[in-house]
């Protein structure tokens, strides 16, 4: 795998964390909570997650994005009922992507794939696949923080810590290395 590649592999890895780390903190009933009903759980952003990360990430080079075989409206009905079943359907889906990031070579990147029957260069698929996880779990992180109110333990530079936090990262010197390299 390229530099490139790994430094986006990296990305997905670290939002992938974010996830897991707001399941860590969260009691199983709250997985299933609902704000409204407009709005999701954190299990059925699971779902639409790994539902589309299966499909996405699939045959990733030689079949539409949009598989035949997805029920993305399935996605949005509550299916999950365990703290174990969201955990199992998040890996799936994780799993599958990172299979699929392994076969990618440089030659790879400029090649062409689609999604819904729309071009894009694999270097765009995997940027467009990348921001939607990252609004999904931006979602379950908010989800969790409104749940968790001041149990939350923060996944991020604490309130009030930014000048701590800046002046330990200014007191090295500078690096090339991705920012989750520390974390």
């Amino acid at each position: 795998m390229n530099f490139t590649l790994k430094k986006l592999q990296k990305q997905f890895t670290y939002y992938q964390q974010l996830g897991e780390k707001t399941f860590a903190q969260l009691p199983e009933e709250s997985l299933f909570w609902q704000a409204n009903e407009e709005s999701n759980s954190i299990a059925v952003l699971v779902q639409h997650l790994s539902g589309n990360m299966l499909s996405r990430w699939t045959d990733f080079l030689t079949t539409d994005g949009e598989k035949e075989w997805r029920k993305r409206e399935e996605e949005f009905r509550p299916n999950l009922s365990t703290k174990a079943e969201v955990i199992e359907q998040w890996n799936k889906g994780w799993n599958c992507l990172y299979k699929a990031l392994e076969l990618l070579s440089d030659i790879d990147l400029e090649k062409e794939i689609f999604i819904r029957n729309m071009g894009h260069t694999v270097t765009e698929a995997i940027h467009r696949q990348l921001a939607h996880y990252a609004y999904h779990i931006g979602q379950i992180v908010f989800v969790g923080k409104l749940i968790l109110n001041e149990q939350w333990e923060t996944l991020s530079i604490p309130k009030g810590a930014s000048e701590d936090y800046n002046r330990e990262k200014f007191s090295k010197p500078r690096r090339t290395e991705h920012f989750t390299d520390d974390l």
